[in-house]
């Protein structure tokens, strides 16, 4: 998931020197790494999880963090299957694997804009080539920007910075030295998933939506998308994070939507921005007329305060780049060797100038300076984001934010108005989105190797593998998902790409509600001041509620194990099976998604409902089932280890 809760309360200062950190495997030894089977198999899971991500991020506007699952079936496959024994091939896997998450995430959260407008009829979709080389350009400049910083935040700051997820990573790769356990764990999770969503979105034996209006207190309304990915999300980001969604939904669907209903029943005509009276409108039409603005605008005012918070953050990690730029601790090998930096300049360089001559980019010089200095600025932010609070809650959309609206202003100031102004906001913005992804990522990949003695040039290569696999592969995931159901419905509501949108215009065309989006500004301002995270809160108030009853259900259910009585080891592995299992049906459901997508395009239904349905309530009943064998397998005893 991608946002922030906070952004920490300062920087630690280095420590007294400390005795020389030793890698599982060390330097003297060069095991199988960068090699035909990690190549083929990273790439197969950068498609796979780039596409379930990009599934998950179109519908609930967020994305998760591939590199344990990755790392996970990587092992099941090389150790168990080939037969092969190579700690450091496992971790390349999943250094290849997890950019396509990352990839995706940049794309989905701006790209679909563009398709937005060409369904509004003003533009045409942008062609596979145009999303094949933004993709690549801007997960390029991610893994570039990153290299220089991987002394500082990596190596110098260990034992300082936590990387709690590349840390994660790190014991996964090393425990699957001593059996597949944990990937018999994620398997289960996506082969269930798999088949619930089948039975949910492909047959329909019940609808994956269940909702009431609360009568007696009109413009109020409830219910849950009763999905495996949504209890996957909710444990994973933990009963905090979820309960923060929570609050802005309720406040949104409880507070906000009645008063708009009670005051505005009387009203004979429609209020601005909705065409009909709000008399008439059920309470999905209140939402998606009024209160998505107030979320827009909650969520603008949180990615700029979370920005501004990080201010200390990013001084300290420009110095340290700075000043880490070329120095190396000891004597150099494979463990300490990079890119070499006159690589990285040149290519950064040869990237730049791609930019404005590549006609699928609609760049120009101002353009490509903006993308490159505001590209290296959220890079250097995102390289640390991680190293803090993880990959999934690097904010990477706040950042975005702030990109275009600046980005919007620049091109609007020098002459680039309307229609190609607004595109080249997008493109400028989906750049920079894909390389803050690729950056933090990147990040957290080489701090998975440092643990396990990897080689910091090989994993950067591999990056560079991922992200052009990936940047290949979304643009067919984009189009077949838009053929299959459209962005800014039901299926696929897009809210961040629909944000972007919103923001791009508002800014260009001045055609935004802005009384709405300022009152989103000031709510999160509250928030802010009561200290509550405020992107956490500003996303729950921005998306239907349906989607935020769900993820707290599987938040609760981590609560359980976090505060049930056991010992600190028991509690660790039992929250890790739950993590493990939350990503097999994170990306059992995405898989599901990507197969009934292609099943729509060609017209083949599988759906029964109108011969046999159970209703709400079977709805309800699976998804307490589902709940469940969430429970069992967090408490699901380990078996002696496979050798």
């Amino acid at each position: 998931m991608r946002f922030d809760d906070t952004i920490g309360k300062g920087v630690k200062k280095m420590s007294e020197p400390k005795p020389a950190f030793k890698p599982f495997v060390s330097a003297d030894e060069n095991p199988p790494e960068l090699t035909v089977t990690s190549i083929v198999i990273g790439i197969l899971m950068a498609i796979l999880f780039g596409a379930a991500n990009a599934y998950l991020g179109l519908r609930v506007g967020m994305t998760v963090s591939a590199s344990i699952p990755a790392a996970v079936i990587s092992m099941g496959v090389i150790r168990f299957i080939l037969r092969k024994d190579s700690i450091l091939e496992n971790n390349m896997v999943q250094t290849i694997g997890s950019a396509g998450e990352s990839v995706a995430a940049g794309a989905i959260f701006t790209l679909p804009a563009i398709f937005l407008w060409a369904k509004e009829g003003v533009t045409t979709a942008p062609s596979l080539l145009t999303i094949a080389v933004i993709a690549a350009i801007g997960g390029s400049l991610g893994v570039f920007f990153m290299i220089p910083l991987r002394e500082a935040l990596i190596v110098k700051e260990h034992g300082t910075l936590p990387y709690p997820e590349g840390s994660a990573c790190a014991d996964v790769l090393e425990a699957g030295e001593t059996g597949g356990a944990k990937a018999v764990t994620v398997f289960s999770g996506l082969g269930i998933a798999a088949i619930y969503k089948l039975i949910a979105d492909g047959f329909v034996l019940f609808p994956s939506e269940v909702s009431w209006e609360v009568k007696g207190y009109k413009g109020a309304g409830f219910g849950a998308d009763v999905l495996p990915a949504l209890l996957g999300v909710g444990y994973i980001c933990g009963p905090k994070v979820s309960s923060y969604i929570t609050a802005g939904g309720m406040l949104a669907w409880f507070v906000i939507m009645p008063l708009i209903a009670l005051f505005g029943a009387s009203v004979a005509s429609p209020i601005f921005p909705a065409t009909k009276m709000v008399s008439e409108m059920s309470p999905d039409a209140i939402w998606s007329n009024y209160v998505k603005y107030i979320g827009a605008g909650a969520v603008a005012a949180g990615g700029i305060m979370s920005l501004i918070k990080s201010l200390p953050l990013i001084v300290k990690t420009f110095r340290d780049a700075v000043k880490g730029i070329g120095v190396k601790a000891g004597e150099i090998n494979r463990q300490n060797k990079d890119i070499s930096m006159k690589v990285v300049i040149g290519s950064i360089v040869v990237l730049a100038i791609l930019m404005v001559v590549i006609p699928a980019i609609p760049l120009n010089p101002i353009g490509a300076i903006i993308v490159i200095i505001f590209g290296f600025f959220f890079a250097t932010v995102s390289s640390r984001m991680v190293g803090l609070i993880g990959s999934s809650n690097n904010p990477v959309s706040g950042m975005t934010i702030a990109t275009l609206l600046l980005a919007t202003s620049v091109l609007k100031a020098t002459g680039n108005i309307g229609t190609q102004g607004m595109i080249a906001a997008i493109a400028i913005g989906s750049i920079i989105c894909i390389s803050t992804a690729i950056a933090g990522d990147t990040s957290q990949d080489l701090k998975t190797g440092y643990i396990v003695g990897a080689t910091p040039y090989r994993q950067q290569i591999g990056e560079l593998i991922g992200v052009f696999a990936s940047a290949v592969a979304v643009g067919g995931v984009l189009y077949l998902l838009n053929s299959a159901w459209g962005y800014g419905g039901k299926e696929l509501p897009a809210p961040q790409a629909t944000l972007m949108k919103l923001v791009v215009e508002g800014v260009m065309n001045g055609n935004l509600p802005w009384a709405l989006v300022f009152a989103g500004v000031f709510i999160a301002i509250v928030v802010e001041i009561l200290g509550i995270p405020v992107l956490a809160f500003a996303v729950g108030l921005y998306l239907p509620i349906y989607l935020s009853i769900p993820m707290m259900v599987g938040g609760l259910v981590r609560l359980y194990f976090d505060k049930k009585k056991m010992d600190e080891a028991e509690r660790k592995d039992k929250v890790e099976n739950g993590l493990l299992y939350s990503s097999g049906l994170i990306a059992g459901e995405g898989i599901i998604g990507i197969l009934l997508a292609f099943l729509a395009v060609f017209n083949v239904k599988l759906d029964i409902s109108k011969t046999f349905s159970l209703g709400r309530i079977g709805g309800v009943v699976f998804f307490a089932l589902l709940t469940v064998t969430l429970v069992l397998f967090v408490n699901r005893k380990p078996k002696s280890a496979i050798k």
